[in-house]
């Protein structure tokens, strides 16, 4: 994933300024640092799930449509496991090996004979993959609501006039040690380093001995993995598991990895945490747009960042010469 790009003076200017705005925001307004953090929290786990989107992509150009679903998959297979006798956290970390597991098996059988053929071939196959899941899912769990204990509790911290709820500090927390451990692992580890040449150039790579088709598969399963982790995060703040937990925050995750950059996994964590932020506080401060509306307020974020910055926030555009 490679460390944090070098930002052109206009989009540090922009991350700048709104990190002072949030700053002082949070210091005038008690609500609005509550918002702020529970922005934040959720932002973050918008901003896992656009991570696995954008390490999907680097890797093998191909969009992952089935990357909530599997997600809300890997959400209720730790349900289940729960449900046999395992603590929250045993079950969050069998899960994890659970999701690796899964989404290499994916890639190898599924996506990796089409991959070459054409890119609307793999991306039908990731449709398909959507359909597939959802209806495994809904055949072996049923649509009614499960619940999940919560892993944080109920505590509320107060700091002056400001409440926050455990559970927020708790999602933001362990989404970003998640993201900062696939950081470490891709830019301090030789398998890190394989995984980025096979990505980046992936002849060349293959030249000097890298197994690419084994580095992508381990990428598809660390996207995986990060998939479950948004997964498992989000359902404490739905208060309730069902088929369809993952599909609007999969397009607030693709809203996020556009805005931040196809290219950039710095991006797509930076979007997240913007995307969670700018909803919390669009409801409560722009009246005309209710919870409802966040939906279509994330795809019109979407369709004016392609509109007019294709390339995203951090993201680089590409130079053709013909």
């Amino acid at each position: 994933m490679g460390a944090l790009e070098r930002l052109p003076p206009p989009t540090s200017l922009l991350l700048v300024a709104g990190a002072a705005g949030l700053l002082v925001g949070s210091l005038r307004s008690d609500v609005f640092a509550q918002l702020t953090v529970q922005g934040l929290a959720l932002g973050a786990v918008y901003g896992s799930l656009a991570l696995a989107l954008v390490l999907v992509y680097r890797a093998t150009r191909v969009v992952n449509f089935a990357q909530g679903e599997l997600a809300m998959a890997t959400t209720y297979v730790a349900y289940q496991l729960i449900k046999w006798g395992l603590s929250y956290w045993e079950a969050f970390f069998a899960t994890l090996a659970i999701a690796f597991v899964l989404g290499t098996v994916l890639e190898v059988a599924l996506v990796r004979p089409v991959q070459h053929r054409s890119v609307i071939a793999a991306v039908i196959v990731t449709v398909g993959l959507f359909v597939l899941i959802d209806g495994v899912v809904n055949w072996i769990w049923g649509g009614d609501f499960k619940y999940m204990q919560s892993p944080f509790g109920t505590k509320t911290y107060h700091l002056g006039g400001v409440s926050i709820a455990r559970l927020y500090v708790g999602m933001l927390a362990v989404v970003l040690v998640s993201v900062l451990l696939v950081w470490a692992l891709f830019r301090f580890t030789k398998l890190g380093l394989a995984m980025r040449a096979a990505a980046l150039r992936p002849a060349e790579s293959a030249l000097v001995g890298v197994r690419v088709d084994r580095m992508l598969a381990i990428g598809w399963g660390l996207a995986a993995v990060l998939g479950a982790v948004a997964g498992l995060m989000a359902e404490p703040s739905q208060f309730f598991l069902d088929p369809t937990l993952m599909q609007p925050i999969l397009v607030y995750a693709f809203a996020a990895a556009v805005l931040g950059g196809l290219e950039s996994p710095a991006g797509a964590v930076v979007g997240g945490l913007a995307i969670g932020v700018s909803l919390n506080l669009v409801v409560q401060y722009v009246h005309p747009i209710t919870s409802e509306l966040q939906t279509p307020f994330a795809f019109a974020v979407l369709l004016a960042v392609l509109l007019l910055k294709p390339s995203g926030l951090l993201g680089r555009s590409e130079v053709r010469r013909v």
